[in-house]
């Protein structure tokens, strides 16, 4: 099961990346007057994903992913493959647990505002 485990921790590194990625992308692409800037379907996607993510964070839900990632795992330890090493480094920090909750409220926060300052088109 541990390959399915790296799959899951490649998944959860994937939506990562959308949602970090997707707001700079949007800022971007609308300074170069990319009409995608607006595209309501991928603005709709970005702002559920995080708007998941900081709800789970707020109501101290763990990560679906980080718990199935887990399971699959089964807590026994073993060598680390090259993507679990080092996806699983970039993806997880040793912090407090209130400082993943400022962060998660903060970059929804500037999605919304994104939302507002960049219209999707109707």
């Amino acid at each position: 099961m541990i390959w399915l485990a790296n799959i899951v921790l490649v998944l959860h590194a994937l939506i990562v990346v959308f949602i970090v990625g997707g707001l700079f992308a949007i800022w971007i692409a609308y300074g170069l007057r990319l009409p995608w800037a607006r595209n309501r379907t991928f603005r709709t996607t970005h702002v559920l994903a995080i708007g998941i993510v900081a709800t789970l964070a707020v109501l101290d839900v763990p990560c679906p992913l980080t718990v199935l990632e887990d399971y699959l795992r089964t807590g026994t330890a073993g060598p680390q493959g090259f993507i679990q090493r080092w996806v699983g480094a970039w993806l997880f920090y040793d912090l407090p647990g209130w400082v993943f909750v400022l962060a998660y409220v903060a970059f929804l926060l500037a999605v919304l505002f994104t939302w507002y300052r960049i219209r999707p088109r109707l």
